[in-house]
């Protein structure tokens, strides 16, 4: 009689927990707490206009510049269950990839990065960094070898003003060297990346802010309808044809990737719309690390259908070299 009735508190107590927990996947919290604004720079476009010149040369360079080396499990960045991975027979595991950022170099607007690569205090100073403690043990953040922290870089640069980053996504491991970018840099998200809720931003969400901290309100990319259907929107980014932002849901809301008319030819960032090498080749979209995997297909199968059609575009993916 004595277990049956611990029994009963421990059932009550476990039901609570299952209800709050359900309650919390429901409702949970947002990806971050800073605040946000319709972006002034930029402004939306069609397809058919970027058609008309992305295989001519243009003003840009693009400098890809790896952060460090890391490894994740392979189940996060492929979808396992696609036809094309079973007939691979590809099983879980743990994949090797960088973690990256591109400087973009216009000649009148100045330097521009997309994502950040790694902040200098990960290695110098870990429990310091932006990334710590429990999250940076469930990311195994352990496992990452520096090869050139962000604000060394800035620091070897003749010119280390950045004028604003492009993030392809709020994903910890796109914002992580965000706090060696100088402060009052401007940055620009997708839409819906901030609002998007989910259980895990009660972890996520503090390290997203403290990312953000001394940055003006993120600009919201103001994509329309592309007239064309190709893409579920588009921006032309300095409003002279060299640049453009690409809205890819899927991976998450807001996912952007972008497009550089360089003087080599133009550049694909696809963010993680793609992050391997054999998820580009066999049309594999990315696995559990996406929010929504129909929609992350779809954004794939229309980044890899585009780059087709202009076959001197050179291709950077998420996290491993093409």
């Amino acid at each position: 009689m004595k277990t049956r009735s611990n029994k009963k508190p421990l059932r009550n107590a476990a039901l609570a927990l299952s209800a709050t927990l359900a309650a919390l996947a429901t409702v949970g919290c947002s990806t971050t707490s800073h605040p946000e604004t319709p972006a002034t720079l930029g402004a939306s476009a069609r397809t058919s206009s970027l058609e008309a010149v992305v295989d001519q040369p243009g003003p840009l360079t693009v400098e890809t510049v790896i952060g460090a080396d890391w490894q994740v499990p392979l189940s996060g960045l492929l979808n396992l269950d696609h036809a094309e991975a079973k007939k691979a027979k590809l099983t879980d595991r743990d994949e090797p990839v960088h973690v990256a950022f591109h400087a973009v170099h216009h000649p009148t607007r100045g330097t521009f990065l997309v994502d950040t690569g790694v902040e200098r205090m990960l290695f110098e100073k870990p429990d310091e960094a932006v990334i710590r403690g429990f999250v940076a043990s469930v990311a195994n953040i352990d496992k990452m070898k520096r090869r050139t922290d962000t604000k060394t870089w800035l620091e070897q640069q003749e010119q280390p003003h950045v004028a604003g980053v492009f993030l392809t996504h709020l994903h910890l491991d796109h914002i992580t060297g965000m706090r060696d970018v100088p402060a009052g840099t401007p940055v620009f998200v997708g839409p819906g990346e901030t609002s998007a809720r989910s259980i895990e931003n009660l972890f996520v969400a503090p390290i997203v802010n403290r990312a953000l901290e001394n940055k003006p309100p993120l600009s919201v990319w103001r994509f329309g309808p592309d007239p064309d259907g190709v893409f579920d929107g588009l921006v032309d980014v300095f409003g002279d044809q060299t640049f453009w932002a690409i809205h890819v849901p899927g991976h998450t809301a807001g996912s952007t990737a972008y497009i550089a008319r360089t003087k080599a030819g133009p550049v694909l960032l696809t963010g993680d719309a793609c992050h391997t090498t054999w998820g580009w080749d066999h049309g594999v979209e990315p696995g559990s690390f996406s929010s929504d995997r129909k929609r992350s297909a779809s954004s794939l199968e229309r980044l890899r259908r585009f780059a087709a059609k202009h076959p001197t575009m050179e291709v950077r993916l998420g996290h491993q070299a093409r």
